[in-house]
């Protein structure tokens, strides 16, 4: 199994009361305490499928300037979404599987240019984006626990598919084993592994108390397994997958 980073925004940044204040506000945070930010999603090769967990923005997308004092700042382009796929030398029809672990559109504008996956994805997310029943669309079919996870459905060996609830009403996360590490994609849980590390929420969720519950139990699984740590927001992200750092709390 490889795991690859695909990379579309660097070199920004988010502020502390973005990042922590979900839960206590963002008042009680400093705006002054900077995080770096990026955009990345991630592609998954088992050596029989490809996989995408996530896709980016769509080509166009007009990104927010740069603009001191924001509280999020995703960076400067790296390369479109469908440019930074065709980088790591795969072609749209090889994809097999898409793994969305939320509806917002940096982590699946671009499900419809493969044309031979099945898109995988909660059922209150796929109501959200009015996708259709069948087709290619597999709504999760959650109902195995995994580890500390009660819902959750293995979509191919070794690879599971999480319910994680909070960020959105359907939010998920991926979870690839291999050579004894656990991989979690897990879209948005936080925006920074700061916030992991600190056990805060952000700002940008839309249930709170379940977003506090997956978090505690993302926290448990990286406490009982080695787990590195696969951010979207965040340079942690693609250094951990580079250097296959196992996140410590």
């Amino acid at each position: 199994m490889e795991i690859k980073a695909i990379r579309m925004f660097d070199g920004g940044f988010m502020n502390q009361p973005f990042a922590f204040g979900g839960e206590e506000g963002k008042e009680r945070f400093d705006e002054q305490i900077i995080y770096r930010s990026s955009l990345q999603n991630f592609l998954i090769d088992t050596g029989s499928e490809v996989i995408l967990v996530d896709t980016g923005f769509k080509a166009g997308f007009p990104a927010p300037a740069k603009k001191l004092g924001s509280p999020l700042y995703m960076g400067e382009k790296v390369a479109d979404y469908m440019d930074a796929f065709a980088a790591t030398g795969y072609k749209p029809e090889q994809v097999t599987k898409i793994l969305i672990t939320h509806k917002h559109p940096d982590h699946s504008d671009c499900i419809k240019e493969f044309p031979n996956a099945k898109i995988y994805i909660s059922p209150e997310d796929a109501d959200a984006m009015k996708l259709p029943e069948g087709g290619n669309v597999v709504r999760a079919q959650y109902g195995t626990a995994y580890k500390n996870f009660p819902n959750a459905q293995q979509v191919a060996d070794g690879i599971w598919f999480v319910e994680a609830k909070g960020h959105t009403a359907g939010n998920s996360i991926v979870i690839a084993e291999c050579d004894g590490l656990f991989y979690m994609m897990h879209g948005d849980v936080t925006y920074c592994d700061a916030a992991l590390k600190a056990n805060k929420l952000s700002i940008i969720f839309e249930d709170k108390e379940a977003a506090r519950l997956t978090l505690d139990r993302v926290r448990q699984f990286i406490s009982d397994n080695p787990t590195v740590y696969l951010s979207t927001h965040c340079p942690e992200g693609y250094e951990n997958l580079e250097m296959k750092r196992v996140m410590k709390l």
